[in-house]
């Protein structure tokens, strides 16, 4: 489970975020490019653009849901 206290920086401010538990496997980005990036020099997912409608937040959910390592949260701020 994604922990609010280990959420990465970059992920944009919002309900959701992907923290430091991320394994690199490019599940999010792959099913979600326009919602999830890399950082390069981590070798990290992050949430790059909050979902701006109920489609784009039930996709998200799904792949929070599907997360190998269950990095993504969805309780932040």
């Amino acid at each position: 489970m994604a922990t609010l206290s280990d959420r990465l920086a970059d992920n944009v401010p919002g309900k959701y975020y992907v923290d430091s538990s991320c394994i690199d496997c490019d599940q999010c980005r792959t099913d979600a490019p326009d919602l999830f990036s890399r950082n390069a020099d981590t070798g990290m997912s992050f949430v790059k653009r909050q979902p701006a409608n109920a489609e784009e937040a039930a996709k998200m959910e799904e792949i929070k849901d599907a997360c190998a390592s269950e990095s993504i949260g969805n309780d932040g701020a």
